[in-house]
């Protein structure tokens, strides 16, 4: 009877493999309506979700605002530490849950982000992507061809006893080859003074985020001093403003008329313009080109 029973059970199909998954999930740019359909089905059924909150922001929505939007109990926070450190608990825990890290814009624009890729599948963990719009799409917005931008620059911010000056050269390398420079600029949330990060005082500075002005303010000062040619006052250059959002605000003009001009409150970005504009992006250009409300309120 025994081995009636073993033979039986040796008979029986093996059980379906449960395969759990890390899943990256772009949000788009704009607010909570901008995750794809499949996006939040796959949100829905993850048990433990992540927010990336230091590569990027949607302007006044806080984690709350996003799990009563998408139907979840709870969203932790992923800051620098957490991403950058390894994701141990949220690597391990994918082993055996479905876990959710969401990203605003695409889930993979930013080089941190194929990092935890490649962490994950280094530990035999699935990883399925969601992708969705991102600045580096959505900057067509302007008028600038996306076939003719050059390599995507970031520009920090300075400190009194660091000013990096690699982007402007990026710049330079993007104009001599005829290309448009797309430039994103910097946010600092979460960051500690020196004392308090030596005295291990969990104390933050309030959150920074580098506007046009800043980042033009930044770039005259190398041009001024390398006199390369490539961002005097009367470059043309692309200001942008919450890019993807029903308020976003394009302003396109020389440096001297950007520089000045309004913009409103985060994500600020920058397009440096190649010398040579086609027609087409010139004619739609001019209809972004900064008026007297933007000088007005400057």
């Amino acid at each position: 009877c025994g081995a009636q029973v073993v033979a039986a059970r040796r008979s029986l199909p093996a059980p379906p493999l449960v395969a759990m998954v890390l899943w990256m999930i772009g949000l788009g740019l704009g607010d909570v309506g901008d995750i794809t359909v499949r996006g939040r089905e796959a949100l829905q059924k993850c048990t433990l979700v992540y927010l990336e909150a230091y590569t990027s922001i949607l302007p006044g929505l806080g984690r709350e605002d996003l799990c009563a939007a998408y139907g979840v109990e709870e969203i932790l926070e992923a800051d620098r530490h957490l991403v950058e450190s390894g994701c141990e608990v949220m690597l391990e825990r994918s082993k055996t849950e479905d876990v959710a890290f969401l990203v605003v814009g695409d889930a993979l624009c930013a080089t941190t982000h194929c990092d935890l890729w490649l962490r994950a599948r280094q530990r035999g963990i699935k990883v399925n992507v969601i992708h969705n719009a991102s600045v580096m799409n959505a900057i067509a917005a302007c008028g600038l061809q996306l076939y003719r931008f050059g390599e995507t620059i970031s520009i920090p911010f300075w400190t009194d006893d660091w000013r990096p000056a690699s982007f402007y050269d990026k710049i330079v390398a993007n104009s001599k080859a005829g290309l448009h420079s797309l430039c994103l600029l910097d946010i600092k949330t979460k960051e500690q003074t020196v004392e308090n990060l030596m005295r291990g005082r969990p104390i933050y500075e309030p959150p920074r985020f580098m506007t046009v002005a800043q980042s033009l303010e930044q770039l005259t000062a190398i041009e001024q001093e390398r006199k390369e040619g490539v961002c005097g006052p009367e470059a043309l250059v692309v200001g942008v403003a919450r890019l993807g959002r029903e308020d976003q605000a394009i302003v396109f003009g020389t440096i001297e008329e950007v520089s000045q001009a309004e913009l409103g409150g985060p994500l600020h970005s920058l397009v440096v313009c190649a010398g040579d504009l086609h027609e087409l992006e010139q004619e739609f250009l001019e209809f972004h080109r900064v008026g007297p409300a933007q000088k007005a309120a400057a």
